[in-house]
């Protein structure tokens, strides 16, 4: 276990060099890290609000201190590591997408499996939590099979489709390759667009030596790390915001703290939620702005979202069956996530059927 807790006595009411009361207090170390560097929204809210507000509410209400560790952009556990990680104490708290662990949790990616959803992360979080409080496997997994507490799912900004050449129509995608991740994947194979696995931490390099020719991704990535650069043209095809990353803590660590230690970490958990939506949300708008200030950012003809989404129809369903099959609860969360999003305000391009 990396994490270290010192124990520091702090005497106070001394008279006559005589201690009259002792209160002892913790410095406590964690270790906190992703896969993903900063400059992806969620990673970057990890290190400038998790992690100062965690700091600060415990200085301000407790006895004790926190200091952080930090192994970001895969310094201590790679985008794949992460789930694990955590679950060895190799990192006490890490930030990860669900969408590496298909083997692990292959029912968290819910939302990818409903493609062309909202491409508001608020909504996607309230579909999220609606769901999650409805199906209680979806949170007690974390606990029960993996050893850490789930903190916070975490919203993305909404997906879109950032390319090295200009396209207009599902046909001028044939033949090209185009990066995703886990399920979404699927989302172009069967659009009839040939899909390549791979990760943000290559995706600057690969792009640039045409491994693929563009990328399944939300616009602050297309910013922050430079993707505009091999990747000229950014059209809003509008795949849906997915609410499929989470912050977990090792449940050892988290049970060793100090009770309002833990009381605060849950609080800033749940409030860092709430902030990967909200701030996704704004950063949305800001990026797509500075992605036209520096490329070609092309509004997708609506019939074209709606062909593309009819590709998929089938495929819910036959992911719903694959993990029934399994044991897992897969038609009961998909219907749900579906009701949820149109009580959320969404209206379905496509709706999908789930027996």
């Amino acid at each position: 276990m990396f994490k270290k807790i010192q124990v520091v006595a702090l005497m106070a009411g001394l008279l006559a060099g005589a201690v009259t009361s002792t209160v002892r207090a913790e410095e406590i170390t964690l270790r906190i890290g992703s896969g993903h560097p900063p400059g992806v929204v969620y990673a970057g809210l990890m290190q400038s609000y998790f992690q100062t507000e965690v700091q600060k509410r415990v200085a301000e209400r407790t006895e004790h201190t926190v200091n952080f560790v930090e192994g970001y952009s895969g310094s201590i556990v790679k985008v794949t590591e992460v789930l694990e990680g955590v679950q060895d104490g190799i990192i006490d708290i890490g930030g990860m997408c669900m969408c590496f662990e298909a083997s692990n949790l292959p029912l968290h990616a819910f939302q990818v499996m409903l493609p062309f959803g909202t491409m508001d992360p608020t909504v996607s979080l309230k579909t999220a939590q609606d769901v999650y409080k409805q199906v209680p496997y979806l949170q007690n997994v974390f606990e029960e099979k993996f050893n850490q507490k789930l903190l916070s799912r975490i919203a993305d900004g909404g997906y879109n489709l950032g390319t090295s050449f200009e396209w207009e129509n599902l046909s001028d995608l044939k033949g090209q390759k185009i990066a995703g991740a886990g399920l979404n994947l699927n989302w172009l194979e069967y659009g009839g667009v040939t899909p390549v696995q791979s990760s943000l931490a290559t995706a600057y390099t690969e792009m640039k030596t045409n491994v693929y020719e563009g990328w399944i991704m939300f616009p602050s990535a297309w910013v922050n790390l430079k993707l505009h650069e091999p990747g000229p043209f950014y059209t809003l095809i509008g795949f849906g915001s997915i609410t499929w990353h989470g912050l977990t803590m090792n449940l050892d660590t988290f049970n060793e703290l100090p009770e309002d230690v833990q009381e605060i970490i849950i609080e800033v958990g749940q409030d860092f939620e709430e902030q990967t939506g909200i701030v996704n949300k704004d950063r949305y708008a800001k990026d797509v702005d500075t992605l036209r200030e520096l490329i070609s950012v092309n509004e997708i003809d609506p019939a074209v979202r709606e062909d593309w989404a009819n590709s998929l129809a089938d495929w819910p369903q036959k992911m719903a069956k694959e993990l029934d099959a399994e044991g897992l609860p897969a038609s009961e969360v998909l219907k749900l996530t579906l009701e949820a999003a149109e009580k959320n305000g969404y209206e379905w391009p496509v709706r999908y059927n789930i027996e």
